[in-house]
């Protein structure tokens, strides 16, 4: 394979053999390579990759390997490789450099360039302004077809996209949208403003990058037009913007809902130095620790009960279990609606009584079969049971604390996410080990205090 043809040149410092391979291999595959090199072959490879072919790399390398990168070559080659980078990609390299490096770099881009660049760093990386390109084919309503496909022929090599060709009014106010079939198959004289089309669909600049990705998923476009508040257009963003952000929403609610801390690393998990592994998940960790502290304290609170049957110790586990279980199923689906944008403004108490029923459902039916399970099977194994203590009256304890505790869990696992959002929080940071923590005291409460009153203990 090249791959491992290249890698091999590589370490034999190979430089033919060298880009021989790196002249057919991927972009993004060139970038996975020099991310697993060590310092020496690093140099070799930005040494000799021709650099024409390393601003595509440099995109795709990990924000904490950018300016150790950019720092191998030379001033005049850092000013080819910047300028060479489209804007999106070039603001978003220079946001994950240092201060310092920051004006040096933009100090080397074109006037145009640096402009370009700046009013892009103005937007935030996770809005939609700063995922946008300013590479967009603009034209006019007063132009023909002909004089369209010649500025659209001077200027293909750097509009991002030809899918769409935006009109535009002399202030940069969007009109509407041209498509490119239809230019190709009118005569050359027709008018512009006889093709506009309506654009139904923007975006602010300034909206959240996830906003961005729902409207491409929900209304199947190829490019979604940046416009400012009055209008105006800014950019465009692109498909491949798309897919990373998707990428990265569904990495960080994964990491959240896994009690992941701090922000998510670009780099692949064997290149993640293990200190950041261990800064990111210590916090949860540890803050966990101690809220589960109160399991035990409750374990105290009622240790007469379970002395007086030991046997409650062996369905806790399963009541504790299966409130974390319901609790992170709902917790799952609610956030899950609420990121594809499902459950608007004012739709709690339809999620709260549709959870109700359903945590009442299967809390129900999952007491009732637990049930049936200890008054025909737990005599089998010849329980020691008080006198005092019927079985029916025991079953009767552990199912309704399962239904209880089923229900409260899965009303639990619902409000919590809509809760964190109402002030502000992001839904999944109260996912899975939060939900599974809290519902564990809950449960156990619940059980014992059932235990307690139905058993007279």
């Amino acid at each position: 394979m090249d791959i491992e043809a290249l890698e091999a040149a590589i370490k034999a410092k190979n430089t033919s053999t060298f880009l021989e391979h790196a002249e057919e291999l991927h972009y993004a595959d060139l970038a996975a390579i020099f991310e697993n090199l060590d310092d020496e072959e690093r140099s070799f490879f930005t040494a000799h990759i021709k650099l024409e072919q390393f601003p595509d790399i440099l995109a795709e390398l990990p924000d904490t390997l950018i300016e150790e990168t950019l720092e191998r070559f030379d001033t005049t080659a850092q000013q080819k490789i910047l300028s060479q980078l489209l804007d999106d990609d070039r603001a978003d390299i220079l946001q994950d450099v240092s201060a310092e490096a920051r004006q040096r770099y933009l100090a080397l881009l074109q006037p145009e360039e640096m402009e370009a660049t700046r009013s892009l760093m103005r937007y935030d990386e996770d809005t939609a302004g700063g995922r946008m390109t300013t590479n967009v084919a603009r034209i006019t309503s007063d132009m023909s077809v002909k004089e369209v496909l010649d500025i659209l022929r001077k200027d293909q090599n750097s509009t991002e996209s030809l899918a769409r060709i935006y009109v535009v009014a002399d202030d940069d106010r969007l009109i509407g949208k041209v498509r490119l079939r239809h230019l190709a198959f009118s005569k050359w004289d027709t008018p512009v403003e006889e093709l506009v089309q309506e654009v139904d669909i923007t975006i602010l600049a300034t909206a959240d990058q996830e906003e961005a990705a729902l409207i491409f998923s929900k209304y199947d476009m190829t490019v979604l037009p940046v416009v400012d508040e009055y209008g105006r257009l800014l950019g465009i963003i692109t498909h491949d913007d798309i897919l990373e952000i998707l990428e990265e929403e569904s990495t960080e609610d994964i990491e959240k809902m896994s009690g992941i801390a701090g922000e998510q690393s670009e780099e692949t998990y064997l290149n993640t130095p293990v200190l950041t592994h261990f800064k990111r998940r210590f916090p949860w960790l540890f803050g966990l620790a101690l809220l589960a502290i109160s399991s035990g304290y409750v374990m105290l609170r009622f240790e007469d009960v379970l002395s007086s049957i030991f046997l409650l110790a062996l369905y806790l586990p399963m009541v504790v279990a299966a409130g974390g279980n319901t609790g992170g199923q709902a917790a799952t689906m609610v956030i899950r609606a609420m990121s594809l944008g499902e459950l608007e403004q004012g739709s709690a108490l339809k999620v709260i009584l549709k959870e109700l029923r359903l945590g009442a459902m299967l809390g129900v039916i999952m007491g009732i079969s637990i049930a049936a399970v200890t008054l025909l099977i737990l005599p089998l194994f010849n329980p020691e049971i008080p006198p005092t203590v019927t079985l029916p009256y025991f079953a009767l304890a552990v199912s309704l604390s399962l239904a209880i505790q089923i229900t409260i869990s899965t009303l639990s696992g619902a409000i919590l996410p809509m809760g964190a959002r109402a002030i502000k929080l992001d839904p999944a940071v109260v996912a899975a080990p939060a939900i599974t923590t809290l519902v564990d005291i809950f449960g156990m409460v619940i059980y014992f205090t059932a235990a307690q009153s139905i058993l007279n203990l």
